[in-house]
């Protein structure tokens, strides 16, 4: 079912993803060499519970999987998303790491991911960083009344493949507001003027997954990797649909 929210709704749906933001602001200043991804998650956490809010993504359940032991989701490298946070992988010069949180607050939701260099990163990291959060610009440009959900992830997809890189199959974007994941699910390339008409008030989670040299996902239990071992990365935003330009509502 596709969630069409009343003012109220996203007043609340509002005020989940401004923390949302303040905790992608407050990890990205604490990413550097030597730092370890549960070290990270507990400074989310800590400034989760500290706004009143409960870590979406901890305890969240799939068929088949055990409940995911974190707040947030910390994908270094080739690791695409879902990265679980340990004390044993530290952070190293030259790293990416993607960073994925989701907020309850007062029973509504919010969304939203980055990629940071650690320190000094590549051109090649530069790069791949810089074509994906276009990617995520080109979506969010689409996500007006009118056009469809194709429309949102053609632009997507056209953009990373016309720059020489590839979609990471399997994972998607969707809405979001009323529950983590709702309908409709975001591919992130598609076909124009397909799937289900965008309307005023619906709340999106666009968001782009962008490998080098393959498509091709490994997924070892929640995480997910690129099939070849090369790098990935996420950018992503929650928007709500108004009579004119999306509003973003995820940022910082």
């Amino acid at each position: 079912m596709i969630y069409i929210k009343s003012n109220r709704e996203i007043d609340k749906i509002k005020k989940a993803c401004k923390v949302v933001a303040g905790v992608l602001e407050l990890v990205q200043k604490n990413i550097k060499p030597g730092v370890s991804t549960y070290e990270l998650n507990l400074i989310a956490e800590d400034y989760i519970y500290s706004k009143n809010g409960r870590p979406a993504f901890k305890d969240y359940t799939v068929s088949g999987l055990p409940p995911f032991p974190s707040g947030l989701c910390t994908s270094v490298n080739s690791c695409i998303v879902h990265g679980i946070p340990s004390s044993q992988k530290v952070l190293n010069e030259g790293d990416i790491i993607s960073i994925d949180v989701g907020v309850e607050l007062d029973n509504y939701f919010g969304d939203a991911a980055v990629t940071c260099g650690v320190g000094k990163i590549s051109k090649e990291n530069e790069d791949l960083l810089k074509i994906t959060k276009e990617a995520l610009d080109k979506g969010i440009y689409f996500a007006k009344i009118g056009n469809s959900i194709g429309d949102i992830s053609n632009a997507i997809g056209e953009y990373i493949v016309e720059n020489g890189y590839y979609v990471a199959e399997q994972l998607t974007g969707h809405g979001v507001g009323k529950q983590l994941h709702e309908e409709p699910m975001i591919p992130n390339e598609g076909i124009k003027a397909i799937g289900h008409k965008i309307k005023k008030n619906m709340t999106l989670a666009l968001e782009p997954m962008v490998s080098i040299g393959t498509s091709k996902v490994k997924a070892k239990e929640w995480e997910y990797f690129t099939a070849n071992g090369k790098n990935s990365a996420h950018f992503e935003h929650t928007i709500l649909i108004t009579d004119s330009n999306p509003e973003i509502l995820t940022l910082i």
